[in-house]
């Protein structure tokens, strides 16, 4: 685990770790991290199927998070002595355990969009 630097003070109580959900936040929180979790959650996915399902992130930016992922537990990295090598990554039995979390986000994400696009095609309507 990475050495963390607490920040956002106590939720409740006197814990000294800080707040929960700001240590649940600084391991799944960040641009990318819940979205390779997501796709992780369907199975292993190699390094290129990742490029391909988020077109967005940079190379650096993907080896990153994942390397912060696998160095929290999270996920594994498996890495076939072939050529070309070939590398795989699925969720650690500490990384299924963000299943319900990531899967109720996505059904949350589905609701906000649906949402927004009414509501941005009713304040279109009202021009």
């Amino acid at each position: 685990m990475r050495n963390r630097k607490a920040g956002y003070g106590l939720c409740q109580g006197d814990n000294a770790y800080g707040c929960p959900v700001e240590a649940t936040l600084d391991v799944i929180g960040g641009k990318w991290k819940g979205v390779i979790l997501y796709h992780l959650t369907g199975g292993t996915v190699r390094f290129n199927e990742f490029r391909r399902l988020m077109p967005g992130i940079t190379q650096r930016m993907l080896t990153l998070q994942l390397r912060e992922l696998e160095s929290d537990g999270l996920i594994r990295r498996e890495v076939f002595q072939e050529i070309p090598p070939r590398v795989e990554y699925s969720l650690t039995d500490l990384g299924r355990t963000l299943e319900e979390i990531i899967l109720a986000m996505r059904a949350w994400g589905e609701k906000y969009q649906r949402l927004s696009a009414r509501d941005g095609a009713a304040e279109d309507a009202g021009r």
